[in-house]
This record gives structure tokens, C-alpha cells and sequence, in this order.
């Protein structure tokens, strides 16, 4: 068992809990993130990637709406890296009501969010694949943000001030002495070790799992909503810039242009699990419908991923449990010394990845009040390191990379222009990533092709990057050459199950698409994968099991079994 000490303990590596830590060692206290899994792995990165400029919110929630508008200036001066600078378009279909948008343009004005009318003829000249039926045209701040971009830049500013991160440490328990939190129990789901850490205080940002944690505190009926929305991605950017229906928020309502691809969101119904969001493929084509709204050509596309995330929403008495859409989108903040009597406990819920910054400025505020210190926030004056040269990215800010390398070194995934050498620094840095970490990083097999190419070069480096430091271990060791063969099958063995689950995990999303073009595309990968024998290779060990840190794959969280395929080993992994 490790034991640990430190002043505050933050729970959730999402958009909010990465703000959080940098706040909090921004304000000089010692401090360490967990997350049971890898950084933003759950909501964070299972949105459209919308930066808002508040314009979505200027009738149903003005408080929201202001603060998406005050955020939006701010990120784009902190978190300039991370953006995509593709402003927005509101537009008022065939079939929307007039009454919306005749209020749309003065409420936005009122509420400080930047919008102009944008004549219909300049609209089409800019975005070709519009409807021609569409009426009016507004043009508003919004943007795109890529949200791992985001919080890794956010934990190497943390980073700097001296706060310490664990992801894949999974939360057991949150030890409690009479009124007060004395230290947080967790367990690395990489090694199995338990992890102890002292403390003083816990803030608890773990999104739509925030009951859970409070239930380790002893704090119950803290109600979570999780609003299940998905999302679908398109093999093109269908738009350029980000496309809103200009009426109430409803679903397959909006296009966010991300990267090389094109992304339409999205449903909104309460989920039991979390951890759990099924996606139906009646649900797919609806949206489809609602899109062809605002650009007709778009089941013309290739689909190519569909997934779904789950909004932290505090639950709402004044509207129906199952009614998520009309659930408020702001934060909300327990204090649980007022709540509970808990001392130095407080949990943070709600909002979005554009108020990411301001929630956690609120929420150590109340740290702050609760401990009786007063040391002001400083995250909105300071970029953080990768943004402090105040560029925003553009679709083809990889490609010049690739000109000047592509000679010295060979491309591993030709959609997201990712080479060898940066699969390696990655691994150098983080060796006990796996394909999906790498994935997150460096958005390997996020493109057209979806993994069927690259996902089993990237294996391959793995492979030859783990036998190479078992190797060099061995010898360090003097080990036996029987050692060293051992050696090299653990590597085989791990390099081979990371390829089996990120294939498993990509075809998750895929197989609600099975229709048209995405047919023929499933059954190239198909072929590809069958060369490779992949579902006759031998069970995994416990050991490769448990190193890669799936949660489906070791603690059996619900999944269709089907998409998992036979790795679970007879002698006790379990699914």
C-alpha cells in the first residue's frame, strides 16, 4: 500500500476537475488528481466539441447564456491551442417559428452575446451545403474546442504549480473522523495497488458519477441526472463553421465542424447508468432526419463513429425526472458542511466545457470560505503553457509537420497525420499507455478509416516499445535468456490485447451505422482484421487484463458482450 499526503484531494479528471486542480495550485495549495480512468475519458470527451458563445441559451437560460459569453472570451485568451476559431451560424429553418427568432436578436444583444444578421445570399456563399430553404441567418462567437487538447494543457499548467496526477486511480472510499474528511482510499487500476492519501479537503467533480462519490462520504441524496445525448460523426467537414437551429434547443440540432470531420448532436434523455448509454439505431436515423434540415446532402455522407455522453444534471423538482432537455445546464455547488455537516467536502455538478474555468474559480471560492483563507483566483489572467503563444489551431495545422518529416519518418495514421516518432515520444512519456490513451492523445484511428489501418501499426509500436524496455530491464537484471523470452511474450501478449479492445471499442460506434457506404467500409475492416487473425489469438493473461485498465474488460461494467468479443481469460478475468 502507498501512502500519501497532501492539503486537497480533487476527484474527476473531466473538463471541471482539470480546472480545479490548476486552481487550486494556481492558489498555492498542495494537491492531487484522481480519476478512475484516463483524463477526460467520460463526459468531457463525449461531446460535439462546441465552444459556446451563448447564443444556444439567450431564451431558455440568460444566466447561462451570459457566462458561455464571458467564458468564451476567456478561453480563447487561456486555451488558444485548444480552439478552433470557425465562428457560427444561427439559422432559421422552413419549418422553425418566427416568433424564436424575432426574439433571438434582441436577446442576445441584451445578454452581451455578439451576434449580426448575415444576409441570406452571403450565408449560402459561405456555407454551400445550407438548405436553400432557410429564412434568416445570424452570426455568433461560437468556435470549436478540442477537449483533450484542453485539459492537457490545463494539467501541465496544474502540473507546474506543483499539483500531482493520477488517472486510472479509482476512488474506494473517502475516510471521514467525526465532522471532518481526514484522507481519500484509492486503487491504481493499472498495478492493483492501494493508494492512501491524508488530506484536508475533497472536491468531488466527477460529473454525472458525483452521487456516487458523495455516498463514499457518508453525504447521500445527492441526485444526478445523467442526460444521455449522442453524437455522430461524418467523414467530411459537411460545414466550416458551426451550424445551430435557430428555435428551442430540440435534438439533431446542431453541426460542429471538428478536425477533418463533421459532428451533429444531439439527443437528450435520462440515463440510468452512466456507465452505460446505449445507442439505438432508430435514434441514429432521427437524427439524420432533423439534419437533413439544415444540410440535405447529409445521409450523402459517410457516418462514421456515433457516440454518446452523459450530462451531469443536478436533479430539477420543477421538472419530470426523465425530462432532461428542460433540466437547468448550470453548475451547481454543494457544500456539504452546510448540507450534511461534513467538514471540507464540497461537490460540483452541471455546466459545460466553455464554463469549465469559471466552475472550478467558483467551487474553490467556497473551499476557500470554508476554510476561512482568502487567496484570489488567477486562471482567467494566465494561459496555460501550450497557449500562451495565442494561436488557435486550423484543420490543417498537422500538415506542414508532415512536409518537412515525411521523409525521415514514416506515417503511421494518414487521416490525422500522425507519424512514428510522435507515437513514440508518447509512449516515452507515458509507458503504460494503450492504444485507447494514445487514441486521446494523439487522435489515432479518429478519422475515415477509423483505426482499420493504423490501429495495428500503432500495436506494433507498442510491442517493440515494451520489449525494448523489458529487455534493456533484463539485462540490467542479468536475467536468464528464458527471462528475456518471458519477457518478450508478456509484450506480445499485452500489444495484442490493447489492439483487440481498441478495435472492439471502435466498432462499438460503428455498428449502429450499418447502412449504405458505412457497409462496404465495415466489411474492408472486416477483411483487414481477419488477416490478423485477431479472434484467434489466445485469451489473455490476468496480468495484460489488467494492465490496460479497461473498466468493461475488468470490472464488468455493462456492455453489450458482442462488442467486447472473447478476451476475458478462463482463469479469471473477468468481463
Amino acid at each position: 500500500m502507498q501512502r500519501l499526503k497532501t492539503e486537497v484531494v480533487v476527484i474527476g479528471g473531466g473538463a471541471t476537475g482539470v480546472g480545479v486542480v490548476r486552481d487550486v495550485a494556481m492558489r498555492g495549495f498542495d494537491t492531487i488528481l484522481l480519476e478512475r480512468a484516463d483524463i477526460s475519458q467520460g463526459t468531457s470527451a463525449r461531446y460535439h466539441g462546441l465552444l459556446h458563445s451563448g447564443g444556444r441559451y439567450v431564451i431558455s437560460d440568460p444566466e447561462s447564456a451570459t457566462q458561455c459569453a464571458d467564458e468564451n472570451a476567456v478561453l480563447r485568451r487561456i486555451n488558444a491551442d485548444a480552439i478552433e476559431d470557425t465562428h457560427g451560424f444561427f439559422v432559421q429553418t422552413a419549418i422553425d417559428p418566427d416568433d424564436f427568432a424575432d426574439k433571438f436578436f434582441p436577446a442576445a444583444r441584451r445578454l452581451g452575446v455578439e451576434c449580426e444578421e448575415v444576409p441570406l445570399t452571403q450565408a449560402f456563399r459561405e456555407e454551400p451545403n445550407l438548405n436553400r430553404g432557410i429564412k434568416r441567418v445570424y452570426r455568433v462567437h461560437d468556435a470549436t474546442i478540442d477537449g483533450w487538447q484542453l485539459a492537457w494543457g490545463v494539467l501541465e499548467s496544474a502540473k507546474q504549480y506543483g499539483a500531482k496526477v493520477l488517472p486510472y486511480h479509482w476512488v474506494r472510499g473517502i475516510e471521514v473522523s467525526g465532522d471532518e474528511v481526514r484522507a481519500v482510499k484509492a486503487t491504481n487500476e493499472k498495478t492493483g495497488e492501494e493508494v492512501v492519501i491524508d488530506c484536508r479537503f475533497v472536491i468531488n467533480a466527477c460529473g454525472p458519477w458525483a452521487g456516487q462519490v458523495a455516498e463514499l462520504a457518508g453525504c447521500h441524496d445527492v441526485e444526478v441526472v445523467p442526460g444521455r445525448g449522442i453524437m455522430i460523426g461524418f467523414n467530411q467537414r459537411l460545414v466550416h463553421h458551426v451550424i445551430n437551429r435557430l428555435a428551442v434547443p430540440g435534438d439533431g440540432d446542431i453541426l460542429v465542424p471538428a478536425h477533418p470531420i463533421c459532428v451533429i448532436g444531439t439527443t437528450d434523455q435520462a440515463a440510468k447508468n452512466p456507465d452505460f448509454l446505449r445507442i439505438y439505431p432508430e435514434e441514429v436515423q432521427q437524427m439524420l432526419s432533423a439534419g437533413e434540415e439544415l444540410v440535405p446532402s447529409i445521409r450523402q455522407a459517410r457516418a462514421l463513429h456515433v457516440w454518446a455522453g452523459a450530462r451531469p444534471l443536478l436533479k430539477d423538482k420543477r421538472v419530470q425526472a426523465s425530462d432532461t432537455r428542460h433540466m437547468s445546464r448550470g453548475m451547481a455547488i454543494i457544500d456539504h458542511l452546510q448540507r450534511d455537516g461534513l467538514r471540507g467536502f464540497v461537490t460540483i455538478v452541471g455546466g459545460k466545457v466553455t464554463t469549465y474555468r469559471l466552475m472550478a474559480q467558483n467551487v474553490v471560492n467556497d473551499m476557500c470560505h470554508q476554510l476561512g483563507e482568502h487567496r484570489p483566483c488567477r486562471t482567467a489572467e494566465e494561459p496555460v503553457p501550450s497557449g500562451r503563444e495565442k494561436r488557435f489551431y486550423q484543420l490543417n495545422h498537422r500538415l506542414a509537420d508532415r512536409e518537412a518529416d515525411r521523409h525521415e519518418e514514416p506515417i503511421i495514421c494518414e487521416c490525422e497525420l500522425v507519424n512514428r516518432r510522435m507515437v513514440l515520444e508518447h509512449l516515452e512519456e507515458h509507458p503504460e499507455a494503450n492504444l485507447d490513451d494514445l487514441r486521446r492523445q494523439l487522435r489515432i484511428g479518429m478519422g475515415p478509416c477509423q483505426g482499420t489501418f493504423c490501429a495495428a501499426r500503432t500495436a506494433a509500436l507498442v510491442y517493440e516499445f515494451r520489449n525494448a524496455r523489458a529487455g534493456d530491464a533484463a539485462v540490467g537484471a542479468g536475467s536468464s535468456s528464458g527471462d528475456s523470452a518471458s519477457a518478450d511474450s508478456a509484450s506480445a501478449d499485452a500489444a495484442s490485447l490493447m489492439l483487440r479492445l481498441f478495435v472492439s471499442n471502435r466498432m462499438h460506434g460503428i455498428l449502429p451505422l450499418l447502412y449504405g457506404q458505412e457497409l462496404k467500409e465495415i466489411a474492408l475492416g472486416e477483411w483487414v482484421q481477419g488477416t490478423l487473425s485477431l479472434d484467434r489469438l489466445p485469451a489473455p493473461s490476468p496480468a495484460s487484463c489488467q494492465a490496460t485498465g479497461d473498466m468493461a474488460l475488468n470490472h464488468g461494467v455493462d456492455r453489450d458482450p458482442a462488442t467486447l468479443g472473447e478476451l476475458a481469460d478462463k482463469e479469471g478475468a473477468q468481463r
